[in-house]
């Protein structure tokens, strides 16, 4: 799903009201949490290799970034899904690897594979399998990235154990015995199908099939369907991400 441009529009306006008087965002160094007002800046990742990433306590929400972070993105994706694909390559995906790697923000992930079911084929299930099997080998970001790079059209059932399997070669360190025989045999097959119920729960009693892909969270405020053309603009994207790490308060004030 997406929003279109008068979605956009009244954002940017919102934001625009929320940004005035705002001054420069200070964080801190070190470990701990972030308060309003540090002064030190903390020292960015080198690069996604890295950035850290685990499994969540509830088993099924991929967390990747600095865990202090002061914005937490939490993405609603299914790997087959081409409006996915947009946020992820030309809209505001790359804007939060960037802010994960500066330590600005931290990336959270459900992954779904419904529309194996919607358009049939196994190709969400395998690829969200594949995931997982990465995550096991601390490689889970950049395979997330190369997987959206290449994703096959959707109606094409394109993410084939071979095609996984050849894209993981693209990321250094993660072809292995352990991550081929995962891919091969969907030794992870537990966690898509839980990751699949966590998804739809997510949706609520209004949306019990899911709330649709992509649909984020912004420190556990959703960004409502007519306004997640934000997702798409990527200057709008990264500036309201940096807004909402100066001023905690900001996603309240909009009254989404």
């Amino acid at each position: 799903m997406r929003g279109g441009r008068f979605a956009v529009a009244m954002t940017a306006a919102l934001l625009g009201a929320a940004l005035s008087g705002c001054g420069q965002r200070y964080v801190p160094t070190g470990d701990e949490p972030r308060k309003p007002g540090d002064r030190e800046a903390v020292v960015a990742y080198t690069s996604l290799d890295d950035v850290p990433e685990k499994l969540a306590a509830d088993g099924v929400t991929v967390v990747v970034g600095d865990p202090h972070a002061p914005v937490a993105v939490h993405l609603y994706e299914d790997p087959r899904c081409p409006v996915c694909e947009e946020f992820e390559s030309t809209g505001g995906g790359p804007q939060l690897r960037a802010a994960t790697i500066r330590r600005d923000a931290k990336a959270e992930y459900t992954l779904a594979s419904f529309l194996d079911d919607r358009m049939g084929g196994g190709g969400s299930k395998k690829a969200v399998n594949a995931l997982r099997a990465a995550l096991e080998e601390g490689k889970f970001a950049e395979y997330h990235q190369v997987l959206y790079a290449h994703q096959p059209p959707e109606a094409v059932d394109g993410f084939t154990d071979a095609h996984l399997l050849e894209l993981a070669g693209r990321v250094e360190g993660l072809r292995g015995p352990a991550f081929d025989s995962a891919v091969k045999e969907m030794k992870y097959r537990t966690f898509v199908a839980a990751s699949e119920k966590a998804y739809e729960r997510a949706g609520g009693a209004k949306e019990p099939d899911g709330p649709g892909t992509p649909t984020a969270d912004i420190n556990d405020v959703r960004i409502p369907a007519m306004y997640n053309g934000l997702l798409f603009d990527p200057e709008l994207f990264s500036a309201f991400l940096e807004q909402v790490g100066e001023d905690p308060d900001l996603l309240q004030e909009m009254r989404f």
